[in-house]
């Protein structure tokens, strides 16, 4: 998936937060500031990891200890990099 979330996520955590997530539901992938103050997510793996890491980062009021307030987000669905490993705040 790329998820672009907007909101008060620059700053907060949010990064490491969604670095931290995605490695332990076992994804790939990246998590980087935008210069317009969003945060951009591209994550692969597993089906109900991507959405389970989906939920965690867009869910408001947030079960995961997330931090930050997302107000709005875009998802895409982009085929999957092959031989992706590991995740990385950039």
């Amino acid at each position: 998936m790329r998820l672009v979330v907007t909101g008060r996520v620059q700053g907060v955590g949010f990064r490491w937060w969604t670095q931290n997530t995605a490695r332990a539901l076992g994804l790939a992938g990246s998590v980087r500031n935008l210069s317009d103050g969003g945060v951009e997510i591209i994550a692969q793996g597993e089906p109900d990891a991507v959405r389970r890491l989906l939920r965690f980062a867009i869910e408001d009021p947030t079960t995961a200890a997330r931090p930050g307030r997302v107000d709005d987000f875009d998802l895409q669905w982009p085929e999957p990099e092959p031989g992706r490993i590991g995740f990385s705040a950039r």
